[in-house]
């Protein structure tokens, strides 16, 4: 094979790769903004996990132990088994309301402000009934949804390691299973859900 052809050989398969990788941040963005809208919570799932619902999780976290905000974000995180994952901009602003009103007070230590609940906070957690927020979003009616996005990213995932160490062949085959996956699909929506199993 001639130096031009080993060159243009090469070339290809890094245009393949630069393809996939603006596919997979494509698919990722619009997943992210449009399939399971913007902010906190998808947006079929918002009415549910609401502003009031972050001030509850709070309230309720911060019963158990002080906590500084990235604590409160990653707890709910994984106690909601990823189905919610709160931004920043909701959890310290609501931070700020509740010192505000007297249900929370600020300790700077190490460099970071740690929370804990007022004498008033711990009579307004302890009142609370039913399950924790963060049980409402993860097992609720949209759980098979946010099982379907985890899947999605987990796919996205993939297909990035795939353009980034595969050769040629396994970029290859990777498209043919990416196109098959994505026929099937289309063919599930076209089935009539009321139809009988074969």
């Amino acid at each position: 094979m001639t130096d031009y052809a080993i060159h243009h050989h090469g070339a290809q398969h890094a245009e393949l790769r630069d393809r996939i990788h603006r596919c997979a941040r494509h698919a990722r963005r619009h997943l992210h903004e449009r399939a399971f809208g913007r902010g906190d919570m998808p947006h079929f799932a918002r009415g549910r996990a609401g502003r009031g619902d972050i001030r509850a999780a709070i309230i309720t976290l911060l019963a158990e132990q002080p906590m500084h905000g990235y604590q409160i974000i990653r707890e709910i995180g994984e106690r909601s088994q990823g189905a919610w994952e709160p931004s920043p901009g909701s959890v310290y602003p609501t931070l700020q309301q509740l010192e505000d009103e007297g249900l929370v007070e600020a300790d700077r230590a190490e460099g970071r402000r740690t929370y804990d609940l007022t004498a008033e906070g711990r009579t307004q957690a302890e009142a609370r009934e039913g399950a924790a927020p963060w049980e409402l979003a993860a097992h609720g009616e949209e759980g098979a949804f946010f099982a379907l996005r985890g899947l999605t990213f987990s796919l996205l995932g993939a297909v990035k390691q795939v353009a980034e160490v595969g050769d040629e062949a396994q970029v290859e085959r990777a498209q043919e299973i990416l196109r098959e996956a994505r026929r099937q699909l289309y063919q599930l929506l076209a089935e009539d859900p009321e139809s009988p199993a074969a």
